[in-house]
């Protein structure tokens, strides 16, 4: 079988431990040559250690594959741009970016400090946002490149003390759209990628009830590395007509997810005012409500 990836760069952002990790693998494996970007922090960002990213980078190198470790934060512009700059420089080109960079501080909503909050939108959604735009101009002027990013059910569907990661989490379909529409006409796509998996970050939820303990247990029988082959696929000239959506792995499973469109409508030919949408609007409209679900409450079923 002739390799997806053959000859093709590709950057993936937190690539020294999870998901990063395997997909960085599996790139190598289909004939890429990867930028492994990792700053090698703690779950919650603190920290650096330049080991993992160099750990993967020996790995892929010892299996016959190309790649360089990069040590930059994606969580403020230049540093993110050197990353783009890591592979030009390096293989003189860019094909994909995997925007897989995260960090978690979880806190239920009315705890949470500011400073939580940006941090985790710096690095999700910023970090997206940075490398993404420093790879843009390659992906213009050659008029060619795909980009996958990272969201996650909590933002897609709602999560307990994730009010951070599911604003930035969201917020990154939004930016994966964005691109995927002005940058089309260059041949340029744009998906987003849900991951199921047991990580070091998932290893930071909390475990305090028997629901919770249950839920994690579920977990971890999905390994990181179920994640890889569609980002691997996404990647690839085979996927040439895919952008603009969200999909989801959680095993061998693989979803595409629904995107915000209209369900119900009500009219009233002389308008509207408060008291009319209290007795005929909101009653019309409320049998099409949606709970307040979370992603558990919507994947009540074991990993296939």
């Amino acid at each position: 079988m002739s390799k997806s990836l053959q000859d093709k760069v590709i950057i993936v952002t937190g690539a020294g431990r999870g998901i990063g990790r395997e997909i960085a693998l599996l790139c190598a494996g289909e004939g890429a040559k990867v930028v492994v970007n990792d700053p090698g922090g703690a779950a919650d960002g603190a920290g650096s250690n330049a080991a993992p990213a160099e750990e993967v980078v020996e790995e892929i190198k010892k299996r016959g594959g190309t790649a360089v470790a990069n040590f930059e934060s994606v969580a403020e512009a230049i540093p993110a741009s050197k990353i783009v700059k890591t592979a030009t420089d390096h293989f003189g080109r860019l094909d994909g970016v995997v925007n897989n960079a995260g960090i978690l501080r979880d806190m239920i909503f009315h705890k949470m400090s500011v400073e939580a909050f940006e941090a985790v939108i710096k690095v999700h959604l910023m970090g997206s946002f940075y490398v993404s735009h420093a790879a843009a101009r390659i992906f213009r002027e050659q008029e060619s490149g795909s980009f996958v990013h990272f969201t996650s059910t909590s933002g897609l569907i709602g999560n307990f003390g994730q009010a951070n990661y599911a604003a930035a989490k969201l917020g990154i379909v939004g930016l994966s759209k964005s691109i995927a529409l002005d940058m089309g006409r260059f041949n340029v796509r744009s998906n987003c990628v849900s991951p199921f998996a047991w990580t070091r970050m998932i290893g930071t939820i909390p475990t305090e009830t028997e629901a919770e303990k249950a839920r994690v247990e579920k977990i971890k029988q999905m390994g990181p590395e179920k994640i890889a082959p569609l980002c691997g696929y996404l990647l690839g000239d085979s996927a040439k007509d895919v952008t603009g959506q969200i999909f989801g792995v959680r095993m061998n499973e693989i979803f595409l997810f629904s995107q915000n469109r209209p369900i119900r409508s009500v009219q009233r030919n002389e308008g509207w005012t408060p008291q009319s949408i209290a007795e005929h609007g909101m009653p019309a409209l409320k049998g099409s409500f949606y709970k307040l679900d979370r992603s558990a409450d919507i994947f009540t079923w074991d990993p296939v």
